[in-house]
């Protein structure tokens, strides 16, 4: 009986296929990237027209020989990673490591994990999409190029263990520039009109003044500028008759949101579940790769969920309007399917993001689904049903009304179907109308007539100032992201990740700020490096790799185009940059212990006060800034705050240094001397345990972790716990290590597990 071997990226996805395929293969995984660029070295020969440096990553070797042992067993190979570039870079370098076998090898795209789609998919095998590939490759050295040469200048210029990247750089820049428009951003006073009006009995109604004459007064030019303004219309307005004008009744429809792709679920996500991207990502793999659903085994949930195309094949479309009709109703099934135009730049080569099975309703699946990941599978499922929904439909009044030169305008709405409403609606960001709005104020208005008199009981004017732009949430930077063609959706989650890792944004109340370090490192790269942090230039080489893709340009080309001129900026920026950890500002501040100036030096945690007799007088403080940029000294014990509220007497909690290391004290100490040790975010994972893991130092000085509910809970870890989920078996966080050997890395807790990816000193922006 001939057997087959299927090669995938992780374990459970190798667990969900031996289910459907049975004895007749061997499903192994590879546990993601078996071959990279070196992690030390460059590992792109220029001078040999950029011949990439292939290597084993390092803990990959038992992987690649027990892949080797196992392809000696069978007739052929079938190459299984993710349908997308990584993926298919991912088969590229396992076919080149089983060629020795001289077993037939096939490609196989598994874009949904059922047993139907699986067999199909088997008998569609191809070979390896060799341009795919290429793309992958150029985009790994250029980002190679950029970041393995940018941040060693950086290193030398700001400070170690700085990375520079021709994405994330980009997404710094972004929110830097917001924050220098908020920054610059002069609030504008104006002024509102408001009547309170009734015809003949109650309820009365609300119309805001819109018209002074022909001039909008919501429009810059037309603004009621300022109180006297506004109180010399009402003023001008007691005793006026209050006339309509025009009543106009519209039947409105609002139509679903299509179904998602990466970013529109990365957004929704947020929105909705307040999830990070990177979280949705995590959560939406394993809803792929499958779950154990009862008796019947692991279970792919949804589709691929690396995607920018809205394109639903016809068998899902049919068991959704089914579904639809049966289940919700045949009042909400439009007469054909509904379809959605996919962008100009999306690759269309997957679907969009949907449930496998729509008789999986969100109440089947729940028992077996975790939390957080029933709550995304919720989203998706509905989102796709809704998308297939017929539209919401309400009645829309508007009515102006005329008091001497002056227009008052008034809008309300009655729905009269709630259409896919009734199932789900897409969330907006804050300044945007309600997620549940169906498109005006839901205001009862009376039924008027055209020239009839008005009542009016009251007449106000208020106060308003204009808003600066908001800062970016996750949802709006991974939409912004998008909007200007930087990145691609499957690597939005990675850049969010590593601009944040990098402590070059940080979130504050769910919004994006740079730190000083990220505003620093934003200035001095725009400066020294406008191509690459020009957005227009990031778009176009993205761009560039997806023509790569097609075939139409060969990989080596963009990159030839774009070395020659990066080169010549970076040996001028290595002259030209200014050395800011060796810079030293003088202030008008003297040192209170030798009489000395203190100057301004940049650190590892930003810029400090030092004394310029340094190493004689080694006095140091950490400073602010007043509006006017006047330099303010902090107290020696005033450390930064943590965000934390004291639970004690309700006062911010603070950093502070002692024996043991860094602490959180409350701010209101000597009265309130309430202490907290520096927590990891990580929840104690013993079951029934309220607490939370913390950092500790033993009495020799060692560093280790664990429970804050101690002596009621004796959990304990020598290693760093991380707050991120284990892609393959689920564990709630995972332990970083660092080894001679195996170097930095992160690993599973569950040693049966065996998950572990290393931590890189450079920009990790692939696709993964």
């Amino acid at each position: 009986m001939s057997k087959s071997l299927i090669i995938v990226e992780s374990p459970a996805k190798a667990r969900t296929l031996q289910r459907y395929l049975g004895n007749a293969f061997d499903v192994k995984a590879s546990v993601g990237h078996i071959r990279d660029l070196p992690v030390k070295t460059l590992g792109v020969d220029i001078d040999n027209d950029f011949q990439p440096e292939y290597v084993t990553i390092r803990g990959k070797s038992k992987v690649i020989s027990d892949l080797q042992s196992a392809a000696k067993n069978v007739d052929e190979i079938y190459l299984a990673p993710d349908p997308d570039r990584e993926g298919e870079a991912i088969a590229w370098h396992i076919a080149q490591c089983l060629q020795n076998s001289k077993k037939p090898i096939h490609r196989v795209l598994f874009h949904e994990l059922t047993k139907k789609a699986i067999l199909k998919a088997l008998e569609q095998a191809s070979e390896i999409d060799q341009h795919k590939f290429e793309a992958q490759q150029a985009r790994r050295i250029l980002d190679r190029l950029v970041g393995y040469q940018i941040s060693p200048l950086l290193w030398d210029k700001v400070r170690r263990g700085l990375s520079a990247g021709r994405v994330q750089s980009v997404a710094v820049r972004m929110v830097c520039e917001r924050e220098d428009a908020i920054r610059a951003f002069e609030a504008v006073e104006y002024w509102s009109v408001a009547a309170t009006l009734q015809k003949d009995a109650p309820p009365p109604f609300v119309a805001q003044l819109d018209c002074i004459g022909k001039t909008k007064v919501d429009k810059d030019a037309g603004r009621i500028k300022d109180e006297k303004q506004a109180g010399a219309i009402v003023a001008d307005l007691k005793g006026a008759d209050f006339v309509v004008s025009k009543v106009t009744r519209k039947e409105k429809r609002r139509f679903a949101s299509p179904p998602f792709i990466t970013s529109s679920m990365q957004m929704d996500a947020n929105r909705k579940l307040r999830f990070s991207a990177k979280k949705t990502m995590t959560l939406a793999q394993r809803l792929y790769e499958g779950i154990e659903v009862g008796a019947d085994g692991p279970t792919g949930l949804i589709t691929y969920m690396r995607t920018d195309s809205t394109r639903i094949n016809d068998e899902a479309l049919a068991q959704v309007r089914d579904h639809i009709s049966a289940e919700i109703g045949p009042d909400f099934l439009p007469a054909k399917a509904n379809t959605y135009k996919t962008s100009k730049s999306a690759q269309d080569a997957h679907e969009a993001i949907r449930p496998t099975d729509v008789s999986l309703t969100p109440d089947k699946v729940a028992p077996y689904l975790e939390k957080d990941m029933l709550k995304l599978y919720t989203l998706v499922w509905k989102r796709f049903v809704a998308s297939q929904m017929t539209p919401a439909v309400f009645d829309q009044t508007t009515i102006l009304i005329e008091a001497k030169q002056y227009q008052f305008k008034t809008t309300g709405s009655i729905m009269r179907f709630l259409g896919f409403l009734s199932l789900y609606a897409e969330a907006v960001d804050e300044g945007g109308s309600a997620a549940t709005s169906y498109g005006g104020d839901d205001v009862i208005l009376p039924s008027v007539e055209e020239g009839e008199l008005l009542q009016l009981k009251d007449l106000e004017h208020k106060q308003h100032f204009t808003q600066p732009p908001p800062r970016y949430t996750e949802a709006t930077l991974v939409k912004a992201l998008e909007d200007n063609g930087v990145g691609r959706p499957s690597t939005y989650a990675a850049i969010l990740s590593t601009i944040q890792d990098k402590e070059y944004v940080a979130l504050e109340a769910r919004k994006f700020m740079p730190t000083e370090l990220g505003a620093l490192v934003n200035d001095l790269l725009v400066a020294h490096f406008p191509a690459i942090m020009d957005v227009e230039f990031t778009a176009s080489m993205e761009e560039q790799l997806d023509k790569v893709e097609e075939g139409s340009v060969e990989w080596r080309k963009i990159l030839r185009d774009f070395y020659g001129p990066f080169q010549q900026t970076l040996e001028a920026a290595k002259l030209e940059m200014k050395s800011i950890k060796r810079s030293a500002t003088p202030t008008d501040i003297k040192c209170d212990q030798c009489g000395g100036t203190m100057v301004i030096k940049w650190g590892r945690l930003g810029e400090f006060l030092a004394c310029e007799k340094y190493p004689d007088c080694k006095n140091t403080c950490d400073f602010t800034k007043d509006q006017d940029g006047t330099i303010i000294p902090k107290p020696k014990e005033e450390l930064a705050e943590t965000g934390v509220i004291c639970d004690k007497c309700g006062q911010p909690m603070v950093y502070k240094h002692g024996r043991f290391g860094r602490f959180m004290a409350c701010s209101a100490y000597p009265k309130c001397k309430n202490i907290k040790a520096e927590g990891t975010g990580v929840k104690c994972p013993e079951e029934g345990c309220p607490g939370e893991i913390i950092k500790k130092v033993s009495k020799r000085g060692k560093v280790f972790y664990s429970c804050d509910q101690y002596p009621k809970c004796t959990f304990a870890l020598w290693d760093k716990p991380v707050a991120e989920m284990c892609p393959d078996c689920g564990s709630p966080y995972l332990l970083e290590k660092n080894t001679k050997k195996e170097g930095k890395h992160l690993r599973c807790p569950d040693k049966k597990c065996g998950f572990r990816r290393d931590l890189e000193e450079e920009e990790g922006e692939g696709e993964k």
